[in-house]
């Protein structure tokens, strides 16, 4: 128990203790914090207290902008932060709990808070790990018994994204235009985006030293790797998205606009959620190998609130263990060839899609590329997203007795920008 007022609904429980980065109207610096029921613990403000043997001679990485550094110390820092951080907050502890001047100097309110980006993102891989997502665009596109590609079941599939356009929940998300070509048997025109999508995804960040130039990260090591998650939101242009991707796959469709969750939850938070992963059949080549259990039971949402409405309605409901390379797999491939990754690189695993419909985590799939309409309300459709139109995803672990969430990855779309006469 901590001594902070932690609800039983809250995403926040002393179990959780994710890092992010925030400002206050009072210190517009950004800095990191801890949020911990609805506050966030300001960590510039109580970094002597991290005394032990790999922080001790590292407390300004708390001063920090960005998590960058943090993430740079590697896991034993990362370890030695959390037990310090769930001692402070025990209720048993007294150091925080009993010295009231320091707790009104460490202590912001969430809703007092603007939150900032949690690192800066060198580069950023997005996969295409789901399974039933692959099978659903691939039967849409080439036909049932060419929905998967032949390489699909022997390595995650990806591409490298754009990290300058990743923006943090609440950003506003302006509707692209681009080029593009709806009937083949004309030129292709320029103009706004008409067929505009969300993706449901996870992201992991990047910690530790990095690996050296040729030097891949094993299925052995590939912990030391990742520091922890957010949920992501792909935004995707359909339409530009047909048209430009053969033969190199997305560019414009993609590099607009990708929207984080705020709250890094770690790998250690998550050690509870881990759970068996899909079969994979045929098995994978040696170094892809995993050990069970290999993927984290997450359950997602993801809710469209039209625009000028106050009624928000749920159109997913999705889990990461659906998805079948885990992110231990897609960081292992990523480096495979000697790829070296450095601290707050991202990568992600693509649209989180289950079997049933309810689960599909894109609107290209819920709405089966626009040909059978969701029905959101009474005379209230959605083919794809509308300007206007809000998207907010959450997710959270159940565990005994606490939840482990990420807070709200949310984006507004705006419209287009006028096209040039």
């Amino acid at each position: 128990m901590s001594f902070i007022e932690v609800s039983s609904g809250s995403h926040f429980p002393l179990q959780n203790l994710p890092y992010g980065i925030f400002s206050t109207n009072d210190n517009a610096q950004p800095r990191i914090g801890v949020a911990i029921g609805t506050t966030i613990l300001d960590l510039s403000a109580v970094k002597h207290l991290f005394d032990g043997p790999h922080l001790n001679q590292n407390q300004n990485v708390f001063e920090e902008a960005t998590l960058n550094r943090f993430m740079s110390l590697g896991k034993p820092a990362w370890k030695e932060a959390r037990q310090r951080l769930q001692e402070l907050l025990s209720d048993s502890c007294t150091t925080l709990k009993d010295n009231d001047e320091l707790r009104k100097k460490a202590f912001v309110e969430q809703n007092e808070a603007k939150m900032h980006l949690p690192a800066q993102i060198g580069d950023y891989t997005d996969f295409y790990c789901s399974k039933e997502h692959a099978m659903n665009v691939g039967t849409m596109f080439r036909g049932k018994d060419n929905a998967l590609n032949p390489n699909w079941l022997h390595l995650p599939v990806g591409y490298h994204g754009r990290a300058s356009s990743i923006v943090i929940s609440g950003t506003d998300i302006r509707r692209p235009n681009g080029q593009t070509c709806p009937d083949e048997s004309k030129p292709p025109t320029f103009g706004n985006c008409k067929l505009l999508d969300f993706e449901l995804e996870m992201a992991c960040f990047i910690g530790g030293p990095g690996n050296q130039q040729g030097e891949p990260i094993t299925m052995d090591t590939a912990d030391e790797y990742m520091f922890g998650v957010v949920i992501m939101n792909d935004w995707s242009a359909r339409d530009i998205q047909k048209w430009e991707y053969v033969p190199l796959g997305p560019f414009n469709a993609k590099n607009f606009g990708t929207t984080l969750s705020p709250w890094v939850v770690t790998m250690d938070a998550l050690e509870s959620s881990l759970c068996d992963g899909p079969t994979q059949d045929p098995k994978p080549l040696s170094y892809l190998t995993r050990q069970e259990p290999s993927t984290f039971d997450i359950d997602l949402q993801v809710a469209l609130k039209p625009n000028n409405s106050s009624k928000e309605y749920i159109i997913c409901k999705s889990n990461l263990k659906y998805v079948y390379w885990s992110l231990k797999q897609m960081l292992v491939h990523h480096t495979v060839t000697g790829c070296n990754l450095r601290p707050g690189d991202l990568f992600a695993t693509g649209t989180i899609s289950g079997s049933t419909p309810e689960s599909y985590g894109s609107m290209l799939e819920l709405s089966w590329r626009g040909t059978k309409p969701l029905e959101l309300d009474e005379n209230l459709t959605r083919k794809f997203i509308e300007d206007g139109d809000t998207i907010t995803m959450t997710g959270f672990y159940q565990g005994d007795g606490f939840k482990i969430g990420f807070g709200q990855c949310t984006g507004k779309i705006i419209p287009a920008l006028p096209l040039p006469k």
